[in-house]
């Protein structure tokens, strides 16, 4: 089993690079951003919640996602040959409790994938990126909210991380395959 973290900032590409290392290793895609996405589409009392949130450019509160993930994991992962979180954890009681939640199933989290994309890059691919899908969230103002929420409370789990000798610090900038083979060296390892 593997169990990976996509790290990085808005837009650093951890959507495209799901994609790639779902089909070459085999894994269930968790998403945190699509299940919130569903949530707010389908009207749901949690979607109302989130939206909130995510209107604000803040993070969905721990508890709620934390039994988000549990019920995805319970009721989608089982029986996958690994999973990868994509945009979560993004604080450090996250982390600890993403812990907990792989202990409670005999498993552990392998390694996190840090996608390292200079700010300017990162507002340049989301302003495109609302462009080209209409996503509202990628206009001007969200977009540095978002950034600097990332900054302020997110990018410590780089250190945390590092600590534990789980974090594989990876350029994000560039042409995506080479990236991706940049990625599957260090897991292949």
């Amino acid at each position: 089993m593997l169990n990976l973290v996509l790290f990085g900032a808005p837009g650093s590409g951890k959507g495209t690079q799901s994609a790639k290392l779902i089909d070459k290793y085999g894994l269930h895609h968790i998403s945190t951003g699509e299940v919130l996405r569903d949530h707010i589409k389908r009207e749901t009392d949690l979607g109302k919640i989130a939206q909130q949130y995510i209107a604000e450019g803040q993070l969905i509160p721990d508890e709620l996602m934390i039994s988000i993930l549990d019920d995805v994991l319970e009721k989608e992962a089982k029986g996958k040959k690994g999973v990868i979180f994509d945009g979560f954890p993004r604080t450090i009681a996250q982390a600890e409790a993403l812990k907990e939640l792989l202990k409670k199933r005999d498993t552990d989290l392998h390694a996190v994938v840090g996608l390292e994309v200079p700010d300017e890059e990162l507002v340049e691919r989301m302003l495109n990126r609302g462009k080209e899908t209409g996503r509202a969230d990628d206009n001007p103002e969200t977009i540095q909210k978002r950034l600097n929420v990332y900054h302020s409370q997110t990018s410590p789990l780089r250190d945390y991380y590092q600590k534990e000798g789980k974090y594989l610090k990876i350029n994000g900038s560039g042409h995506v395959d080479d990236i991706f083979n940049d990625i599957s060296n260090h897991l292949d390892k």
